[in-house]
């Protein structure tokens, strides 16, 4: 606040700060007030402009349907190559507006975005394919997005078909050996993905897939003369492709190069082995500097590369006698290949040793000879005497008598041996001799295979825990050969089936083995055990039968004769199951009944078995269990007392009698008296 006195102004800070609160305040109440007439003429404009422009109308609470989308082709879904095709997109749409609705259309061929535009009329989408080719081919739909609400139409095929004629040019007509041709082939006029084919004399020679409607390769000729070359073209349409018709022919000529490969051999007119050769490879009529080729050559043997070079190889050999196999001169430029080949015939100096053994069969330790000798040699060239022989392992233990000739005895295993023949420094190696010493046959043992039943065929077995097969088993009876088995392999056994009477029969057999020219060795005696089948069995009861009473201990005894052990089974007529069972070492058992009664009573019988598996059965026993008697007594003195009492009965009834007929009589005498 300022105060004025006497036309002076003095300033109190006291107060300013009050005036300038007070200036903020008003300055705001202004803003406020400007701003409220701010909004106030925004809202009368926005009136006024409704008012004025009645085809727009604001309302945000508007709705809309996509009812429906539906693509087509036009003028058809199977069209020729070069047709004008439009894919129509019609959608239509419902909305609570007058106003149309922005939209956004898309395009998809085969699941692929191929056109997207956006839209604010109604009218239907045109997406144009002018002059359609094969690659046009494909499933159409059609997508329409108003406001983030999506619809896409139904998938429509359109099938273009008819492909243009491939067209082919060549860089050249005319080439030599080795020349690059440069060949372009063109689809007229198609798009997409294309497979190119190029064909030398109708054989498919390159195949390739480019995204334009060219291809261009560089290729080689394999061969001189005249070749054919032309291709043709696929359009891919996954997942199907349509191939074209072939393209046009070219002739091309391929010209050889005059240059050629020179294969010489020195040598003497008949070559033995030994003798030295000198062999050459060079180039005839090389090619001038013009062409710039580069070649190589090999010299080679067989499959063995011999030497190198560019213009010029030799080399120098001892010659072999093998089996024929042509030397080679190649010549390599580039791609292209000139052989030329040449045999030279080489005469055996001598011939590949054999080794032979002798005896042909040798068993350990045995005495043998080893021989080594060459059938033939070149008697114009070397003597029998200048061929040597050696043997290999050198540190066997054979001697040398004479030349190819060794001997000695024959290792405890087998042994591989070879030969080597020897003469002007060609050595020549046998094919490798293993010699398998044989075993000598041990002494043989001798068994029964399962059980030696009397009476009954029964098995023998002769083995012999070593020996090389094949080994001859005999067997003997007494000294008397009785058969003789060989044994080749190891499954096989010698087995013999005999047949005894007696049991002491069995000792009588032996067996005899034998594998080389020695004596044959003799086994031991067969021991084993007999099994005598039973017979004769018996059932013997105790008591004897006419005493057996109720009470008693009743004893069925069974007994048979034969080896045992031996099961005894009682029966009785009427059970089908064994009354008692049991196995001894003994030729008889019993079985007791305890305590008898009537019930006991029936017919008893027994079997028995032992490792001969015979059954044999006693014959049948009746058993009548009498009364006991006590009871005979009881019932005699029973009866004699009811007799007893009947006799005095009848003595006191005639005794009454009699009384009553003399008292009657008495009565009638005195009557009479009186």
């Amino acid at each position: 606040m300022h105060i004025q006195t006497d036309g002076h102004t003095t300033f109190n800070p006291a107060y300013s700060h009050q005036a300038v609160d007070l200036q903020d305040s008003q300055q705001q109440e202004r803003q406020c007030s400007s701003d409220r007439m701010g909004l106030l003429l925004l809202l009368t404009s926005s009136l006024l402009s409704s008012y004025f422009h009645p085809g727009i109308v604001v309302d945000a609470q508007r709705s809309f349907a996509i009812r429906n989308i539906v693509l087509s082709l036009e003028p058809s879904t199977n069209v020729t190559r070069d047709t004008n095709v439009t894919v129509r997109c019609k959608a239509i749409v419902s909305s609570s507006g007058s106003e149309v609705l922005s939209r956004e259309y898309t395009i998809y061929k085969d699941s692929q975005k191929v056109y997207t535009k956006n839209s604010s009329t109604s009218e239907d989408l045109l997406y144009p394919l002018p002059g359609a080719r094969v690659s046009n081919t494909g499933k159409y739909r059609c997508k329409i997005n108003i406001e983030g609400k999506e619809r896409t139409s139904e998938a429509t095929k359109l099938t273009v078909t008819g492909l243009s004629k491939p067209v082919l040019h060549l860089n050249k007509y005319v080439v030599n050996e080795e020349e690059e041709v440069t060949a372009s082939c063109t689809a007229p006029g198609e798009t997409g993905s294309i497979f190119f084919y190029f064909y030398e004399d109708s054989k498919e020679i390159l195949e390739d897939r480019v995204n334009s409607n060219q291809l261009e390769a560089k290729f080689r000729f394999s061969s001189i003369g005249h070749h054919t070359i032309n291709c043709a073209y696929a359009v891919l349409i996954i997942p199907d492709s349509f191939k074209s018709e072939q393209s046009n022919m070219i002739t091309v000529s391929v010209k050889e190069l005059s240059i050629t490969p020179v294969l010489e051999i020195f040598s003497q007119s008949r070559v033995y082995e030994g003798d030295q050769l000198n062999i050459s490879c060079t180039i005839r009529n090389s090619v001038n500097s013009s062409v710039h080729i580069t070649h190589n050559l090999y010299l080679s043997h067989g499959t063995k590369l011999l030497s190198s070079g560019e213009t010029k190889v030799n080399h120098s050999m001892v010659a072999l006698a093998k089996d024929p196999v042509d030397f080679e001169c190649r010549l390599e430029m580039g791609h292209v290949d000139k052989v030329t080949t040449k045999m030279v015939s080489v005469t055996e100096l001598f011939s590949a040793p054999t080794l032979t053994m002798s005896p042909a069969e040798v068993f350990q330790k045995e005495y043998m000879t080893l021989t080594c000798k060459s059938e033939n040699y070149a008697s114009e060239r070397i003597t029998r005497e200048e061929l040597s022989y050696t043997l290999k392992p050198p540190d066997i233990p054979l001697t040398s008598m004479k030349p190819g000739v060794f001997s000695g005895k024959a290792l405890q295993f087998d042994f591989n041996y070879t030969c080597v023949a020897q003469a002007k420094g060609i050595m020549k190696h046998s094919d490798t001799l293993t010699v398998y010493p044989k075993v000598s046959v041990s002494i043989p043992k001798i068994s029964v295979v399962g059980k030696a039943v009397l009476g009954q065929p029964f098995r023998i077995l002769c083995q012999s825990d070593t020996g090389s097969f094949p080994i001859n088993y005999t067997l003997i009876r007494d000294y008397e050969q009785l058969s003789t088995t060989t044994v080749k392999l190891p499954p096989q056994e010698a087995l013999f089936t005999v047949t005894i009477s007696r049991p002491d029969e069995i000792s009588k057999y032996m067996c005899r083995a034998k594998n080389n020219h020695r004596e044959a060795l003799l086994s031991k005696r067969l021991n084993a055990t007999v099994i005598v089948p039973l017979t004769d069995p018996t059932l013997t009861v105790l008591p004897h039968i006419p005493e057996i009473s109720e009470g008693d201990h009743l004893y069925l005894i069974c007994g048979t004769k034969g080896s045992p052990p031996v099961t005894f089974k009682w029966y009785r007529d009427g059970n089908k199951q064994p009354l008692f069972t049991t196995t001894t070492d003994k030729n008889n058992t019993h079985y007791q009944v305890s305590h008898l009664s009537k019930e006991h009573s029936g017919t008893y019988y027994c079997e028995a078995v032992n490792h001969a598996n015979i059954v044999v059965r006693s014959e049948k026993v009746t058993i009548e269990v009498r009364m006991a008697l006590w009871k005979k007594a009881v019932i005699g003195g029973v009866c004699l007392v009811v007799v007893s009492m009947l006799v005095v009965a009848c003595v006191l009834y005639f005794k009454s009698k009699r009384g009553k007929r003399e008292a009657a009589a008495e009565l009638s005498v005195r009557s009479a008296t009186v």
